[in-house]
């Protein structure tokens, strides 16, 4: 039974997820209501960043990562079951500010979930960094492709 648990609560985590990050992508705006007040957030993009925490945390994170994008775009291409965190793997188009450069490429966020609320947030450049990060090498929890 308690296998049976899990998987009903690991299978809420990642509509939590996909939930709140539709809601960004539709509004601009976090959505602070899913966030744990103690939030933490990695980039491993670009990790002389350091961490971020917290609310406000969240959003100078995501004010510093759109300050170098001109334009850009992100769309989910799957959603991950890794029991208490979901990778989410995105497509995604930048136009860099200063440079003009276009990049598009394949990175991936991991959420760490704990009773509804998103504790930790980090970032990868690769669908296999955040994979390994959760202890997996390959892809071996439920998967399914975005709803988009």
């Amino acid at each position: 039974m308690v296998c049976g648990i899990l998987r009903g609560v690991s299978q809420e985590n990642v509509e939590l997820v996909e939930r709140g990050f539709e809601s960004f992508l539709a509004t601009g705006e976090p959505p602070w209501e899913m966030f744990d007040e103690e939030i933490e957030v990695y980039d491993h993009d670009t990790p002389d960043q350091g961490s971020y925490r917290g609310h406000v945390g969240v959003g100078r994170w995501v004010e510093v990562w759109g300050a170098a994008w001109a334009e850009w775009s992100m769309e989910p291409s799957e959603f991950i079951d890794a029991g208490d965190s979901v990778v989410v793997c995105v497509r995604m188009k930048t136009k860099g500010r200063g440079s003009g450069i276009e990049i598009e490429r394949q990175d991936a966020l991991v959420y760490k979930v704990h009773e509804g609320k998103i504790l930790r947030l980090d970032y990868y450049n690769s669908r296999e960094q955040a994979l390994e990060s959760v202890g997996r090498r390959q892809q071996s929890g439920k998967s399914r492709p975005s709803p988009r």
